[in-house]
């Protein structure tokens, strides 16, 4: 947060990075994180940020083999800073951006915040974002193979789960169990998970958790020569024999910094010990291409990313007979981002404006030709564009309060195509304001916000449906208020009470048509009222050098709870061949979920390191008694990781083994 008024300065910040024997640490990768600057340590171990305006800073440092270190700096003419850094293979993100929508340590977060590294989503290899995250305690994965995935959070996903990219939310058709998140978490520097409810600081659909995929800072030149840098990748997977290559250049000159960033994958089938599943390949296309300028009164950045690609799916009656068979999804995402960070004053203004187009396109099967080949055509055909923005004031009062006013909107077109029109046309319109406040007081820290949110649905008539125009109108009230005690440094004890909410979706609202992926019809009720959950977090962390322990345990009651439930009707889709499909109807009860995790993470003795975690959560449908669908079982995971020592290319050279263990899921609802 900035404590001084902005003038054009010159002011800098150098120093060098070492360890704890006064080596140098060449390589690291050094960011203030207010003004998104980045520099990288030189062979000498020094780094250099010019035209910096004075004020106070959180500068961190990354390098693959030592914890991440965060310091608040103050900036004031010439400035140096040197930093220690402790090898370790503990990897803890020092400072989130997502817990209260600015810099804060993590151990000051009243609700669970954790953070996937980069290395760490390499690692991964996948096109689907879900698939990263399921190595943190409370998330799972709900997948219909490798390449679709959405992140399950406290037994909690789809319209429930927030997904934003660099803390603007995307809008997506991922209510679907064939969808996920429309992100490449390659294109990623680091991804940011809250575990529990932020609708205070994020509106609608935050009921469950957030996650925030950063991408990486642009290059900065930093005063220096012009720099260009190029790279290219090729790597694979043996199971679908999946290939995937990947080229990237970026450069910096003046104040400008540009990058250009590529991944293309291609995939057959899955095999398994019983044979190859037939449908479920997949071809994907991502990327990105940004351009940004720093400066002594802030920056701007303007940035283009694209996700899209072909996706086979796994019918819900069993595999599809022959590779040529069965559905596929076509999915194309195209996102334009203005951000920018504006210092004013002792008020740093942070705006984001973005704007989405996802379109979504399911080809199905509608007979065979007289040779008995498949005959394919469009099922249904949706379009959705979307323009967010946000506008964030970040100030402060004094040394001990710091907060956040803020004020956010949507405006969404869906349009409707394709033979199988699902849902109606229509529009949708969404703005809010709130503020959020961190309290210092000694060991003690108590966060506190409001948010006051109002959203209109207008939905088109469409005959083919049965539907006639029509209106919703939303209100609602979301606040939060957690307490942090710190009885040393490196522990915190938490505990946060927040109110969130979720509108109902279209679908849910409106739906009335075959999904033929999921080889049901969908039957919306009209009459659904906004989700409003009330959550009590409590939770216990430490975090060494060499140590890492977490507990946490929650209970979230959520009123009115949206659900998809089987009845005993058929609908007839199909004469020639004969195909009927069983009606799924959307209802509401109030539930109740009850849950914990718990994870520990040791380095024994370099370069070994232990690791263990394990959640639960048992959700409730409170009106019959009845578990919730999609609710994932207890499990444990055991891991260990061995990494080589020393500053060379085999940094990034590891070896490890992991063991999950998951309870036998008894308690099943009728759509599990």
């Amino acid at each position: 947060m900035l404590l001084a008024p902005v003038v054009a300065s010159g002011d800098t910040l150098s120093g060098r990075v070492v360890d704890r024997d006064g080596h140098a640490v060449a390589g690291a990768t050094v960011v203030v994180v207010e003004l998104h600057r980045v520099a990288l340590t030189q062979t000498d171990a020094r780094f250099r940020f010019a035209d910096l305006p004075a004020g106070s800073y959180t500068v961190t440092v990354r390098r693959l083999g030592f914890a991440p270190l965060a310091r608040q700096v103050a900036v004031s003419g010439p400035t140096t800073l040197d930093l220690i850094l402790e090898r370790t293979s503990v990897w803890v993100e020092p400072v989130t951006v997502t817990a209260t929508r600015a810099p804060l340590d993590v151990l000051s977060s009243p609700l669970p915040t954790e953070a996937l590294s980069e290395d760490r989503l390499r690692r991964a290899q996948s096109v689907s974002l879900a698939h990263a995250l399921a190595e943190l305690p409370g998330i799972n994965a709900l997948t219909t193979g490798q390449q679709i995935g959405k992140p399950v959070i406290r037994g909690l996903a789809g319209p429930r789960v927030l997904v934003l990219e660099d803390g603007s939310r995307l809008e997506d058709y991922s209510w679907s169990d064939e969808d996920g998140p429309s992100v490449d978490a390659r294109l990623a520097q680091r991804v940011e998970v809250i575990r529990g409810p932020a609708s205070v600081l994020y509106g609608s659909d935050a009921l469950g958790g957030v996650v925030n995929v950063i991408p990486e800072e642009l290059p900065d030149a930093n005063g220096g020569p012009r720099a260009t840098h190029t790279g290219f990748e090729i790597s694979g997977a043996s199971n679908n024999a999946e290939l995937e290559g990947a080229a990237r250049g970026e450069g910096a000159s003046g104040g400008w910094g540009w990058r250009l960033f590529g991944i293309g994958r291609f995939a057959s089938s899955l095999h398994t010990p019983a044979g190859e599943l037939d449908n479920t390949g997949f071809s994907a296309l991502s990327g990105e291409a940004a351009v940004g300028t720093r400066g002594p009164r802030g920056s701007t950045t303007l940035r283009y990313t694209r996700y899209g690609g072909e996706f086979k799916l796994l019918e819900a009656e069993g595999p599809a007979s022959g590779e040529a068979g069965g559905p596929e999804r076509k999915l194309s995402d195209d996102r334009v981002q203005v951000a920018g960070d504006y210092l004013l004053g002792g008020v740093r203004l942070e705006t984001k404006a973005q704007w989405q187009r996802h379109s979504l396109i399911e080809v199905s099967d509608t007979g065979t030709s007289p040779s008995g080949a498949p005959l394919e055509g469009t099922a249904f055909d949706l379009l959705l564009n979307t323009l967010t923005v946000d506008v964030l004031a970040h100030h402060t009062a004094g040394s001990r309060v710091r907060g956040t006013l803020g004020a956010s909107g949507f405006y969404q077109t869906n349009d409707t195509r394709g033979r199988i029109p699902l849902v109606p046309a229509a529009r949708a319109g969404a703005a809010a304001v709130f503020d959020f406040v961190e309290v210092g007081l000694g060991r003690v820290s108590v966060l506190a916000g409001g948010r006051v949110d109002v959203r209109r649905l207008a939905a088109d008539a469409n005959a083919a449906l049965g539907r006639s125009d029509e209106t919703r109108d939303y209100t609602a009230l979301s606040g939060t208020l957690g307490v942090v005690y710190r009885p040393a440094a490196a522990v915190a004890l938490t505990a946060n009470l927040g109110r969130a909410w979720r509108a109902p979706t279209l679908f849910e609202l409106f739906a009335n048509g075959p999904h033929l992926g999921e080889a049901r019809y969908e039957i919306g009720d009209p009459g659904l009222k906004p989700e409003a959950g009330t959550n009590m977090d409590v939770g216990v962390r430490w975090q060494g050098a060499r140590v890492r322990v977490e507990l946490a345990g929650y209970r979230n009651a959520i009123g009115r709870f949206i659900y998809i439930t089987p009845t005993d009707s058929f609908v007839t889709v199909s004469t020639s061949p004969p195909d009927s499909l069983r009606v799924y109807r959307y209802q509401y009860a109030d539930a109740r979920l009850l849950g914990g995790e718990a994870a520990v993470e040791v380095e024994v003795a370099a370069p070994l390191t232990l690791r263990a975690r394990t959640d639960a959560v048992r959700g409730t449908n409170r009106a019959t008694n009845q578990p919730l669908p999609l609710v994932p079982p207890a499990r444990a995971v055991f891991g260990a990781e061995l990494h080589p020592s020393g500053l060379t290319w085999s940094d990034r050279a590891y070896a490890g083994v992991e063991v999950e263990v998951a309870t036998r899921q008894t308690r099943l609802n009728p759509l599990d």
